[in-house]
């Protein structure tokens, strides 16, 4: 399942473009009471949650392939590695939870007045928990090499 690891660094893409996208539909269509910007919005979420999904999945195949083709002269970064790894999982769930909850009250017919903003609220934490798991990224990928050939083992021939 290598194949899974090396997509990673494509698949991440999607979903922080999704929440981020949710989250600035979100506040439009709560603000200025479009109905049909907040049904935009809760299809983005949907799409998010699902890659996130995948990113999460990728993410643990990208894991294991990098510790087997870190050079031993390499320290991995494991701490950084598993913040990384909490923040994504607490991102997935998070927006989950949103998800669930919105659908919910979608279907119930109480997604209305005043309870819509708090949904402004949950978006903006979720966004802080994005900005989050793609920072502790960053940091494995820019100060840590973890992913490019810096720090690849030498082929054996």
């Amino acid at each position: 399942m290598e194949f899974l690891g090396q997509l990673h660094p494509l698949v991440i893409h999607f979903p922080i473009v999704l929440f981020l996208l949710y989250t600035l539909l979100e506040i439009v269509g709560i603000t200025f009471n479009k109905e049909e910007i907040q049904r935009g919005a809760y299809v983005i979420l949907i799409l998010g949650v699902i890659g996130a999904l995948a990113a999460v999945l990728t993410g643990h195949q990208a894991e294991e392939l990098a510790e087997k083709t870190i050079s031993s002269a390499f320290r991995f970064p494991e701490e950084v590695l598993e913040e990384h790894e909490w923040f994504a999982n607490l991102t997935v769930w998070y927006f989950f939870f949103v998800l669930l909850l919105r659908t919910y009250l979608v279907v119930k017919k109480k997604f209305v007045g005043r309870i819509r903003y708090i949904f402004i609220i949950f978006a903006l934490a979720g966004t802080f928990l994005v900005w989050s798991t793609g920072r502790e990224g960053g940091e494995l990928v820019f100060e840590h090499g973890v992913g490019t050939e810096l720090i690849k083992l030498p082929e054996n021939k």
